[in-house]
């Protein structure tokens, strides 16, 4: 382990870990100009051609069996249609299944390829680019989109400069997140590009993980065991498609049969009739048969759920395990949502039109303060707790405000969009909700005037009371002694005294 590795016996590097030790040999080189410090991208040789339809035709034609370039003034060449998208029965790419896919020199123009003679007509390339060929300027191809002369024009990208944010899956950082950075340095350095980065900040989000299911062979026998009973024995972990597994770990040893059909004649060894299969958390794959149908998710949830379960696992840049079974945490609280604007005679859309209390307008205003550091931050899992508990605090308020209840829907609707627009429209809007200006909260709805007491007897609280802040010492005392609970409490007696610290507590002696 590198990053923990202390360095010894090294002299004026004892005691350094790996990376400050590197820069200090660095240092040391470069002073007495023995050497250089130099960044070393770790960038491979990529195979720049895919056989399948869909990707940019290289404008590659071939004489002699060689390639011959088209020239510039010529594209760019445009896909031509086929019928299938599929390799040709003899094994070429997708592009060998169209018929007029030939480069006359003369005339300069894409051809049928009955025309080739190899003289004046020749074959085009049948291999596309591949899909980073696009990724790798695509950011800066939104600068200016309608240009039909040039990727961009010199005015657009030099107004536009770079992307503000840009975030990509981890797994790209070696692909292509490292070659679209080489695309830009390269284009800096022919003059087509102000900057050498193309994005101020990145951040890559985390993978969803999946959880993979084991079923467990003896080695040497034909017996497969249960996950309880393998302690001790000689076995081999072998992956099982998830959506044979119910949510109680149970295998469908039938379906098992029927997916592996080598495991026919196999002995299930089961615990308490049943076959439990080990579970592990790791990267979802087709491979290890643990991916989760997102179609599936969207028919019983909806994409609503799905998506705010998504943000709802944990912060964006860490990686998160799927469990299906939390996604129900999720639903019902966009049920409650949707109540909070279905109060009318058999759940019917009611709103009122009467000014909001204090306290619906305090709740609505933290959530829009909260939600908005949140989306600065990218810290989209707090943003839904905040909404879980604004829509609890609201329901409990019996809040039915359109005054509230019209910017929640708004706020809500980068996260949860279909919900939102369609309460939107029942709000009486009928542009998008999208085009809605975002809720500013106003700090005076979260001033705080009243403070919740903590009441104790003899050092012991018993409850809380909210009282106005601005009371003073003596009507703190008077508003606590009067209370119910504090009379319950004394039983008739005379308490010795009443400690009141303003802002803090009320001790009740004796």
């Amino acid at each position: 382990d590198k990053a923990n590795t202390k360095i010894a016996n090294s002299e004026f590097l004892n005691g350094l870990d790996y990376v400050r030790a590197t820069r200090k040999v660095i240092q040391e080189l470069e002073k007495i100009g023995k050497g250089k410090g130099k960044i070393n991208y770790r960038l491979r040789d990529a195979v720049f051609s895919r056989q399948r339809y869909w990707g940019e035709p290289f404008p590659v034609y071939y004489k002699n069996g060689l390639p011959q370039i088209i020239g510039e003034e010529y594209l760019p060449l445009t896909l031509p249609e086929v019928e299938k998208y599929l390799p040709t029965e003899t094994g070429d790419p997708p592009l060998g299944n169209a018929s007029v896919w030939a480069w006359d020199v003369e005339k300069a123009e894409v051809v049928s390829n009955d025309l080739i003679d190899h003289k004046n007509v020749y074959p085009l390339e049948l291999n596309t680019m591949p899909g980073w060929a696009g990724s790798s300027q695509y950011f800066n191809r939104y600068m200016d989109p309608l240009n039909d002369e040039a990727i961009y024009s010199p005015e657009a990208i030099s107004y536009w400069q770079d992307v503000d944010l840009y975030i990509g899956g981890v797994e790209h950082a070696t692909g292509h997140l490292l070659y679209s950075r080489f695309w830009q340095k390269f284009m800096f350095d022919l003059g087509l590009a102000p900057v050498e980065e193309y994005a101020k900040k990145l951040v890559n989000q985390g993978m969803i993980l999946g959880t993979s299911a084991f079923v467990y062979r003896e080695e040497g026998t034909n017996r497969v065991i249960s996950k309880g009973l393998i302690k001790d024995k000689d076995v081999t972990p072998i992956h099982a498609d998830v959506s044979l597994v119910n949510a109680s770990d149970e295998l469908d040893i039938e379906g098992f049969q029927n997916w592996r059909p080598e495991f026919k004649e196999s002995e299930f060894v089961l615990e308490d009739g049943k076959y439990l299969v080990g579970r592990e958390v790791e990267k979802m794959s087709k491979s290890k048969y643990n991916v989760v149908n997102p179609d599936e998710i969207c028919v019983e949830y909806g994409a609503d759920a799905l998506r705010l379960y998504e943000m709802f696992l944990g912060p964006l840049e860490q990686a998160k395990p799927w469990n299906t079974a939390g996604i129900t945490g999720v639903y019902g609280f966009l049920k409650k949502l949707w109540k909070l604007y279905h109060s009318g005679p058999e759940g019917t859309f009611y709103v009122q039109e009467d000014p909001p209390e204090k306290a619906a307008l305090k709740t609505l205003h933290k959530t829009i303060k909260k939600v908005e550091e949140d989306i600065e931050n990218l810290s989209f899992n707090t943003s839904v707790s905040s909404f879980m508990i604004c829509v609890n605090e609201l329901s409990a308020q019996k809040c039915k405000n359109r005054e509230i209840l019209t910017p929640l829907a708004i706020l809500i609707s980068p996260y949860a969009p279909h919900m939102a627009e369609e309460l939107w429209h029942k709000l009486g809007h009928k542009a998008s909700v999208a085009n809605a200006a975002f809720p500013v909260f106003d700090q005076q709805f979260l001033v705080e005037d009243t403070k919740a007491y903590p009441i104790s007897f003899n050092g012991k609280m018993r409850f809380t009371l909210e009282l106005p802040l601005d009371l003073d010492k003596e009507g703190i005392e008077k508003a606590v002694m009067d209370h119910e609970k504090t009379q319950a409490q004394l039983q008739g007696r005379t308490p010795k005294r009443v400690i009141v610290v303003p802002g803090k507590i009320v001790n009740i002696v004796g």
